[in-house]
């Protein structure tokens, strides 16, 4: 738990950010405004010199941080996989039952964030959600995502999933596909909210109604990996 901690307090990998932003008041103003401005103009839209004039900055500042707008997505969304094992860890902590601990895994995942945790005062964890549902795909769908994935961008969300995956496979051994389950729970959650939300022919799950998701995903995995 220690561990993971420290892990959630943005210091992810080194190769993602120029300058620590969790060591300044100046770096944790650049994540919390990036948050809530991609939020709510979008990825695309969003640039530095906006960002500079938000919180009344300049460029130069926030490149002292971050080499361009791509590398602090990944950082951010680093930050959200981490807090998210953080939650499951700490949710799950008190099972012994690999079942309870996968269906209690699987409704964190697919658990609206409907408020911000306290710990974290320079993140709104409501907004970062959003970015997840939103943009997340943005992260990897690039050019350079072998070379991405060897500096180590994406270990986060991998712990992440690796960490459902030892869930399935204590619950069936001989399930030889958990990688493709674990990673296909977390991206069906958040396709599967943004159909609700934008696309709603494409699912079952109204954006309003959170428990026809968690109920979705429940019976896709365990019928999937029953005995």
């Amino acid at each position: 738990m220690q561990q993971l901690a420290s892990r959630i307090r943005f210091r992810g990998n080194e190769k993602v950010f120029i300058k620590d932003p969790e060591i300044s008041t100046t770096g944790k103003k650049i994540v919390e405004y990036s948050i809530l401005m991609i939020d709510e103009i979008g990825f695309e839209a969003f640039t530095f010199k906006k960002l500079a004039t938000r919180i009344e900055s300049t460029e130069a500042t926030i490149y002292r941080y971050f080499e361009n707008k791509h590398k602090l997505l990944v950082y951010i969304l680093s930050w959200y996989w981490n807090w998210l094992e953080y939650l499951l860890v700490f949710g799950t902590n008190n099972l012994s039952s690999p079942e309870e601990k996968l269906k209690i895994a699987i409704g964190i995942i697919a658990d609206p964030i409907t408020k911000e945790d306290p710990t974290f005062e320079h993140v709104n964890e409501i907004a970062l959600h959003n970015i997840v549902i939103s943009e997340s795909s943005k992260a990897y769908l690039t050019k350079e995502i072998d070379r991405d994935n060897k500096e180590g961008y994406f270990l986060s969300y991998k712990s992440l999933c690796q960490r459902i995956s030892q869930l399935i496979k204590e619950i069936n051994p001989k399930y030889s596909y958990a990688a493709s389950l674990s990673s296909t729970i977390i991206e069906g959650a958040h396709q599967q909210k943004f159909f609700a939300q934008h696309l709603p022919t494409l699912s079952d799950a109204q954006s309003e109604d959170n428990k026809a998701l968690t109920e979705f995903l429940t019976d896709l995995v365990f019928k999937t990996i029953s005995v």
